[in-house]
């Protein structure tokens, strides 16, 4: 996969539909952990994720025809109700199968944005698999949530604004579920500015990719429960991302629950915005980083805000 030449196709395609989302610097963060930090708020995307953009350029680079009798994805969410959106501005329809615990508000965000949700499976794996064979067997397309050439492009546009909004930087740190955003943001990040370390981020609860990279394999691997909902499950088997986490992301980092919680509380009460847990991942992890990072300038994803009031307070409140 050339990233860089699909990044920036893909930016030509979702610009008409997305607005560049701001970056802000953060002397609160800075001050705990001694660098310089700038915030990128894909927290403020229509859907309240960076998922829009991958969903956005697989929607638009699917051949003519291909939308007639919709499409077919899988989700933990945010990828589902990504896809909806990105539907809906071409006034088609989908279907969106999401795990048995999918929370209620997640499944109330796609159906509310115009697809159709079925419940299938107790991982995200399962329900990818599943979805997939839907797909075929209906002769629709399937949109993977991460394991997808225009999905990852899509979300690497994050890093061709980044590009453009700071004259420089030293380090991107990005929350790592499958694989679809740190490895878009590396690969472009790399091809243009390999001195740009690349730090992916994630639950200790559930780090299959991280685990995988450090394996030099895919594997197949439990997760727990965890606050960071938009980056829990497995990885697909033979997943393009694997290979860019493996060749463009440095270092993996892990943080715990209670150090998810505490730096979910921590932006909130420093810049009066709403954050998920996959974003306060990112957050978590820059602070356990802090000594790594100190007199550097440190570019956080902040992800996405699709967290439910139940699942915010018990963080909050230490439940």
């Amino acid at each position: 996969m050339d990233v860089l030449t699909e990044v920036e196709a893909a930016e030509a395609r979702i610009n008409e539909y997305l607005e560049p989302t701001p970056v802000i610097q953060s002397p609160e963060l800075g001050g705990l952990g001694g660098a310089t930090v700038s915030c990128k708020l894909e927290n403020l995307q229509p859907t309240a994720s960076f998922k829009v953009r991958g969903a956005l350029n697989k929607v638009l680079s699917l051949p003519a025809g291909a939308l007639d009798r919709g499409v077919v994805t899988a989700s933990t969410g945010n990828h589902g109700a990504a896809v909806a959106y990105a539907l809906g501005q071409l006034g088609a329809r989908g279907v969106v199968y999401v795990p048995d615990d999918t929370p209620p508000d997640k499944v109330i965000a796609i159906e509310r944005l115009g697809a159709q949700v079925e419940r299938f499976g107790d991982d995200c794996i399962l329900t990818e698999e599943y979805a997939r064979r839907v797909a075929d067997e209906r002769g629709m397309p399937y949109i993977s949530p991460y394991n997808d050439p225009q999905i990852v492009a899509g979300q690497g546009t994050i890093a061709l604004e980044l590009v453009r909004q700071l004259d420089s930087f030293d380090v991107v740190m990005a929350s790592v579920g499958g694989g679809g955003l740190i490895g878009g943001i590396g690969g472009y990040l790399k091809a243009l500015r390999p001195e740009v370390e690349i730090i992916g981020c994630s639950p200790a609860n559930s780090a299959v990719m991280a685990a995988s990279v450090e394996e030099g394999r895919i594997l197949e691997l439990p997760s727990a429960p965890t606050l960071s909902v938009g980056t829990a499950g497995g990885v697909e088997p033979g997943a393009i991302t694997f290979g860019l986490c493996r060749d463009h992301v440095d270092r993996f980092v892990t943080v715990s629950e209670a150090e998810i919680a505490r730096s979910l509380g921590l932006f909130i009460d420093a810049h009066h915005m709403l954050i998920e847990g996959a974003a306060a991942v990112t957050v978590a992890s820059y602070l356990k980083l802090s000594e790594h990072l100190a007199g550097r300038s440190v570019v956080l994803v902040i992800c996405g805000a699709n967290i439910n009031t139940t699942m915010l307070k018990d963080a909050l409140t230490g439940v």
